[in-house]
C-alpha cells in the first residue's frame, strides 16, 4: 500500500469543517430572515385578533338576537360586535353633543360623584380618559431624559404637565414637571414623579419613536426609517448568498490547490 493511500489529502479536514460551518451560517441567516418577515405580521394579526374577539365577547351579550348574525347563519361572525360598539360609542358621542345629552350626562355624574367608593374611581378614570382621548388633553406628547437610577445613568421618560398648584407650592424652589419613567419591556408600568425642569434633557423623537425604543430595550434604534430597514432585511439575506459564493469548499479534489513538493 502506497503511502497515499494511507494518508489522506492535507487539508481534507479543515475543509470539511468549512463547509460544515458555511452550511450553518446560511441556515441562521435564512432563519432569521424568514423571522424577521413573519415574527411582526404573525403578532398583530393575533393581538387584531384577540381584540375582535375580546369585544365580540364583551358586546354579544347586550346585542339582541334579531341583530345577531348568527342568528341567520349556521357560523359565527367576527368582528360584528365591534362594529356595534364602533356604532353605539359615535351614536352616543353624537346625542350628548346637544343640550339635553349634556344635562343628561351632568345629572349622571352628579349621582356618581355623590356615591362614596365609585366617587374617587370615576374622577380618576375620566381624568385619565379625558388626557389620553381628548384633543384638549394634555398627553404626553414629548420626550426626555433624566439621570435615573445613579449619576451618570439616563432613562427616557415622557413629560407631562407641570404640577397642581397645591403641589407645587410644597415642592423646593424650582420650576418642576411631571414625567413617567417607563418599564423595559412592558411600558404600562414605570415610576411617576415631579423633576426640576432643569434637569430633563429634552429630546427630538416622537412619542411613538420613543415607545418602540424602550419596548425593544434599545434594539430599536430611534432615527430608523422604514428604507433602512429594509437595507437591513436585504443585508441579512445577502449574506447568505455571499457565504454560499465565497466561503463553500472545493467541490472534487481536483479543484483543491496542490502543496508544492518539497
Amino acid at each position: 500500500m502506497s503511502s497515499s493511500d494511507q494518508n489522506p489529502p492535507a487539508g481534507g479536514e479543515s475543509d470539511h469543517v468549512e463547509a460544515h460551518s458555511s452550511v450553518v451560517s446560511r441556515v441562521r441567516n435564512y432563519f432569521l430572515t424568514g423571522l424577521i418577515l413573519v415574527g411582526p405580521v404573525y403578532i398583530t394579526l393575533s393581538l387584531t385578533w384577540w381584540f375582535i374577539n375580546w369585544v365580540d365577547d364583551i358586546v354579544r351579550p347586550f346585542m339582541p338576537a334579531a341583530i345577531r348574525l348568527d342568528t341567520y347563519l349556521p357560523f359565527n361572525v367576527p368582528g360584528s360586535g365591534l362594529i356595534i360598539a364602533f356604532a353605539t360609542l359615535t351614536l352616543l358621542g353624537f346625542l350628548t353633543a346637544n343640550f339635553v345629552g349634556r344635562k343628561l350626562v351632568a345629572f349622571g355624574e352628579q349621582i356618581l360623584n355623590r356615591t362614596p367608593i365609585v366617587r374617587p374611581i370615576y374622577r380618576s378614570l375620566k381624568q385619565v380618559f379625558e388626557t389620553l382621548f381628548s384633543k384638549s388633553g394634555s398627553s404626553f406628547r414629548r420626550v426626555g431624559l433624566v439621570e435615573f437610577p445613579a449619576p451618570g445613568m439616563w432613562s427616557i421618560v415622557f413629560i407631562s404637565q407641570p404640577p397642581r398648584a397645591d403641589v407645587a407650592e410644597r415642592l423646593p424652589d424650582a420650576e418642576y414637571i411631571s414625567v413617567f419613567l417607563p418599564c423595559t419591556p412592558n411600558p404600562t408600568t414605570g415610576f411617576f414623579f415631579y423633576v426640576p425642569r432643569r434637569d430633563v434633557i429634552e429630546l427630538d423623537i416622537t412619542v411613538e419613536t420613543a415607545m418602540t425604543l424602550v419596548i425593544s430595550a434599545g434594539v430599536a434604534q430611534p432615527g430608523g426609517s422604514p428604507a433602512d430597514q429594509q437595507r437591513n432585511l436585504a443585508a441579512l439575506a445577502n449574506a447568505a448568498r455571499t457565504a454560499r459564493e465565497t466561503e463553500s469548499p472545493p467541490t472534487s479534489p481536483s479543484e483543491r490547490p496542490i502543496a508544492p513538493a518539497k
